[in-house]
């Protein structure tokens, strides 16, 4: 008989959390509320809030309401969101990570503070996927001006003839930060300041050894992940690193069945914006695969 797991580490991490009972309590209540962007990346979990009263709007949406609800989800937002909402009168209920918050307020503090002196913008740099709604939120700190690099390869963007403050998007690698931290140093120029803020969230990176070590101990891992979900490519990144008998699935309905025959340890895990409820329904699905395939052979 094989034994189907469901990673105890896996599910959705605090800022998640909180987001989404923030939108049930109003949902409760009221039995609508504007959400600006989807409130997780998950498309399965997007569709069961919209099922009782979550409407997802667009920046574009946002500038057409007025005197209504709006939740801002973990991610956070940029200034000139708060400022239409402002201008709107709309109600903003605030679900911003604090840990995201936090590093807004760092960076908005680091850009500012030179320029205030009189003295001309520091040069911001972002580790960090580009165009991702947090990444949105922090350049926006700058005025737009922070510098977004995705990976060592981009580095070259970065002018080493200028002091330089390195932040990071919070979902993102500590080995690949701490790589462009050590190629920075040997590039910057002398007499230039260089200083480097490891902001990455540890509800995120401490599931890095948790996740290899669950992976390691089953012959099969499903991963759930939605697509957009960008903790979600690391962490089954590190899954298939452990485990190379490891798939990426959104829902029950992408299992092949194939994946299953002859397994007696299956691992189902999933990224922080993954719900249990889905990783369960997978486990089900599994489960009854399984007894179908035994019943057939």
């Amino acid at each position: 008989m094989a034994i189907i797991e469901i990673d105890e580490g896996s599910g959705f991490c605090f800022g998640v959390t909180t987001a989404i009972r923030k939108a049930e309590e109003v949902l409760n209540e009221s039995g609508h509320l504007y959400c600006l962007g989807d409130i997780v990346h998950n498309t399965a979990e997007v569709d069961r809030l919209a099922n009782i009263g979550l409407e997802t709007i667009t920046h574009d949406q946002l500038e057409q309401l007025h005197d209504v609800k709006v939740l801002l989800r973990a991610h956070g937002e940029p200034p000139e969101t708060y400022e239409t909402a402002r201008r709107n009168r709309i109600d903003i209920i605030d679900a911003t990570c604090p840990v995201v918050l936090k590093l807004q307020q760092r960076i908005h503090a680091t850009y500012h503070s030179d320029s205030q002196a009189g003295q001309p913008a520091p040069q911001i740099v972002i580790y960090g996927k580009r165009g991702h709604a947090e990444v949105l939120g922090l350049v926006g700190q700058t005025q737009g001006h922070a510098t977004v690099i995705e990976n060592i390869d981009e580095i070259d963007k970065i002018d080493y003839t200028r002091d330089i403050y390195l932040y990071s998007q919070t979902t993102k690698s500590v080995q690949e930060f701490q790589r462009i931290v050590e190629e920075i140093k040997r590039r910057v120029e002398p007499g230039v300041t260089f200083r480097s803020f490891d902001t990455i969230c540890r509800s995120v990176a401490n599931r890095i050894p948790q996740i290899r070590q669950f992976a390691a101990r089953h012959e099969l891992i499903l991963f759930v992940s939605g697509a957009k979900s960008s903790n979600g490519r690391i962490l089954f990144a590190e899954c298939q690193q452990a485990n190379p008998d490891s798939h990426l699935i959104s829902s029950e309905a992408d299992i092949d069945p194939s994946w299953l025959k002859g397994k007696e340890r299956i691992g189902i895990c999933g990224a922080t914006s993954t719900p249990r409820w889905l990783m369960q329904r997978v486990s089900d699905t599994v489960q009854a695969i399984i007894n179908d395939q035994s019943a057939n052979s």
